[in-house]
């Protein structure tokens, strides 16, 4: 098995970032709002086993919500057709940790999957790229929303 593996901190608190990451249904924001998304069967964007059903670039992408915790504060999910890359036996987890000095959160993002030997490398390298951008994404729909202030 491969793993691709991505991490980051965003200045704003852990539980602000999950409020818009535990919609399995918020598909736009990884991709700058240029996709589009519903949650098959009438099933809720937090309902495990939900399946989310998004055409981005004119490519339809299905993915079953696999495990999620709101105390733990992660998701993990799974490719329910045939995925976008040549891989096998694909799962991903997306996690935010509290960073308790000053208030921030530390995200994660992995998957785990498997390829042909000889492109294990290439691939992590690839979707590691991906959670970058994804999450650079995710920064910029953060900045545009106010902080809640401290109570």
């Amino acid at each position: 098995m491969a793993k691709a593996y991505y991490s980051t901190v965003f200045e704003q608190p852990a539980g602000e970032v999950w409020k818009i990451i535990r919609d399995f249904n918020n598909y736009s924001v990884w991709v700058h709002g240029a996709g589009t998304s519903e949650i098959e069967d009438g099933k809720s964007g937090d309902t495990v086993g939900a399946v989310r059903n998004v055409l981005y670039r004119e490519q339809r992408i299905r993915q079953r919500l696999l495990a999620q915790s709101d105390v733990e504060r992660f998701q993990t999910y799974e490719f329910v057709d045939t995925p976008t890359l040549p891989v096998t036996d694909f799962s991903a987890t997306l996690r935010v940790t509290p960073v308790i000095d000053g208030g921030r959160a530390f995200i994660e993002w992995w998957a785990v999957f498997d390829c042909e030997p000889t492109r294990r490398v290439e691939l992590a390298q690839t979707l590691a790229g991906w959670f970058e951008t994804w999450l650079e994404s995710l920064r910029d729909e953060m900045a545009l929303r106010p902080v809640p202030a401290e109570i």
